[in-house]
């Protein structure tokens, strides 16, 4: 087993269990009270996903939810390393980034952003898994493994992998895999005894009426005892070599 990942959770918090991608067909002011009500109830993660805006655009963003995230939980810009070293330069208090299989390298990403920053992966199938394992130790903090349902939010997402696709590729790397894709509330407690180290969700808390009471829901659930726990690892792993 490779080293890729440094520590047995996300560097920089305490617990990353519940992360809230934004979603780009909201209005940016509504989706800033949407990041503010549910920090506020408790997420752990942020990650500032807009793939249609100009670069400058992103940039501003991503100073704006630093100012209301404030260093209550971690705050990740989706793809653009460029954008999330840009809004540093300026002052905002950027964590890291997450990448997609088509962005930078991690390593790259790594030595552009320091040794203290957060980077997650995304990880669909045993082949990204592989490539995650070569990578040097200290590259990774965590993958985003999905989708674990059908999901609109992308269009044009990998097989879906439902809970036992994800138990299985969970089971086959020691680096913290965060469960995406479709995830609600009622699926939370079945990914963590499927061994997800946590959910990301991005319809479920920006599509809500009420995003703080939702969030606050996933919280719970997520701090709760997962009570059935995956009962072969090693043969999970196998399935999905």
């Amino acid at each position: 087993m490779s080293g890729a990942v440094r520590t047995a959770g996300v560097r920089g918090a305490a617990r990353a269990a519940v992360h809230l991608v934004t979603d780009d067909r909201i209005a940016f002011e509504r989706l800033v009270d949407v990041v503010d009500a549910a920090v506020g109830a408790g997420v752990d993660v942020v990650q500032l996903r807009a793939k249609s805006i100009t670069a400058r655009e992103l940039m501003r963003q991503a100073i704006a939810l630093s100012d209301v995230v404030c260093g209550r939980c971690l705050l990740l810009i989706d793809d653009r390393v460029d954008v999330a070293l840009a809004a540093r330069d300026a002052g905002a208090r950027i964590d890291g980034v997450h990448l997609g299989q088509s962005d930078l390298p991690p390593v790259t990403a790594r030595r552009l952003l320091g040794a203290d920053a957060v980077i997650g992966w995304t990880a669909n199938r045993p082949e990204h898994l592989a490539a995650a394992s070569g990578l040097p130790e200290g590259t990774l903090d965590y993958l985003g493994t999905g989708v674990i349902r059908p999901t609109t939010t992308k269009p044009d997402h990998p097989p879906v992998l439902g809970v036992a696709g994800f138990a299985a590729l969970a089971a086959a790397t020691p680096i913290p895999c965060i469960a995406i894709g479709g995830v609600g509330v009622d699926d939370v407690t079945a990914l963590r005894a499927a061994g997800a180290a946590g959910v990301a969700v991005v319809s479920a808390i920006c599509a809500a009426a009420d995003p703080g009471s939702v969030a606050g829901s996933l919280r719970l659930a997520a701090d709760a005892p997962a009570l059935t726990p995956v009962a072969d690892r090693a043969a999970l792993a196998e399935v999905a070599r």
